[in-house]
């Protein structure tokens, strides 16, 4: 009786814990791809329309049908206060580009270490902060509509006044090396909330512009960015610029210190004869972890034999000791009688 509580208990803590796993990777959409995801957009941010609505930096989605497209950058209404957005990632792990959507928290989690500027820098947001119901603006790194807008400050400590060599929008091998940090661990184990179902209808809406599908634009789609998900996309300032005079992944860098974003005329060749060559790469990993796996289980099968060869002698050896054989008296050999003997 006692041990079928033991059973039933272990068995509730089990179910429990499947819950709480659950609730925290409920957000997690299994979308995968073979090609890896183009370069991130340069682009301008329009500003903040409204008070409190907080930056979803633009990326590519992938459809199977369509492959992939861009979403534009956006201003969004978190679904609550105090709540910070964590912007999806790729990953490519295993031969595959992994999807990672973004999510709603207390704080901003790991998001593959992509620099999607205007305070997404790559770890963390320091474009502004909750200070009790009101959000604050850091107008040194975001853009908001003063008009509107009063709640600003200005930190240009964080601002990341570095070169960008590549616009790299996955992370793994090929992409960036980035981990989760510390912090980010800890933000990605708190209670999240998925994204609205206004960021679900925006991304639903580019899949259905032909304009935003690499396959049309060739890594430069037409709406880069928005003001609100409701509203028609901005003027030509919130569209694709190669004269742009600032870019997002830079922080305020000027065009000129920047490289050029457009995409050679062989890009779908030359993307290709690289995922190929990952490809490759990661099928010859595979293959060596294979051989040592293999290796490690024929070692370790070997120990076990040998182990359980000592424990059944040792086990004889018990028993011998445990139960001695009785000792058997000799009898006499009955012998015949000698015939000479009575001769």
């Amino acid at each position: 009786m006692k041990r079928s509580k033991i059973v039933v208990i272990s068995s509730i803590i089990i179910f429990l814990s499947a819950l709480k796993t659950s609730a925290q990777v409920g957000i997690d959409v299994s979308i995968t791809a073979t090609i890896a995801p183009p370069e991130l957009v340069a682009y301008e941010q329009p500003p903040c329309p409204y008070d409190g609505y907080l930056w979803m930096p633009g990326y590519w989605a992938f459809d199977n049908e369509i492959g992939y497209y861009w979403v534009p950058g956006v201003w969004v209404r978190p679904p609550q206060i105090g709540y910070l957005w964590t912007p999806c990632y790729w990953e490519f792990a295993d031969g595959f580009y992994r999807w990672h959507p973004g999510y709603w928290g207390p704080h901003v989690g790991f998001y593959g270490g992509v620099n999607y500027g205007y305070g997404y820098s790559g770890v963390g947001f320091v474009g502004g902060g909750w200070q009790g119901s009101h959000f604050r603006y850091n107008t040194a790194v975001v853009n908001v509509n003063r008009t509107v807008v009063h709640n600003t400050y200005v930190d240009r400590t964080v601002v990341v006044n570095t070169r960008v060599n590549n616009r790299v929008s996955f992370n793994g091998p090929g992409g960036i090396t980035a981990r989760p940090r510390p912090q980010e661990q800890i933000a990605m184990r708190e209670n999240h909330i998925r994204e609205t179902s206004v960021q679900i209808n925006h991304q639903r809406e580019a899949s259905r512009d032909r304009n935003q599908y690499v396959s049309v634009n060739r890594g430069r789609p037409s709406t880069p960015a928005m003001n609100t998900v409701r509203s028609n996309p901005s003027s030509g300032e919130n569209h694709y610029s190669p004269r742009a005079n600032t870019s997002h992944l830079n922080n305020g860098v000027p065009a000129s210190a920047r490289p050029n974003n457009r995409l050679p005329n062989n890009y779908s060749d030359a993307n290709n004869a690289r995922q190929q060559q990952m490809r490759q790469q990661q099928m010859q990993r595979v293959q060596q972890q294979q051989q040592q796996f293999n290796r490690a289980r024929a070692e370790q099968s070997q120990a076990q034999q040998q182990h359980m060869h000592q424990m059944q002698q040792h086990f004889q050896q018990r028993q011998m000791q445990n139960h001695p054989q009785p000792n058997v008296q000799r009898q006499p050999e009955q012998r015949g009688p000698n015939p000479e003997r009575h001769r």
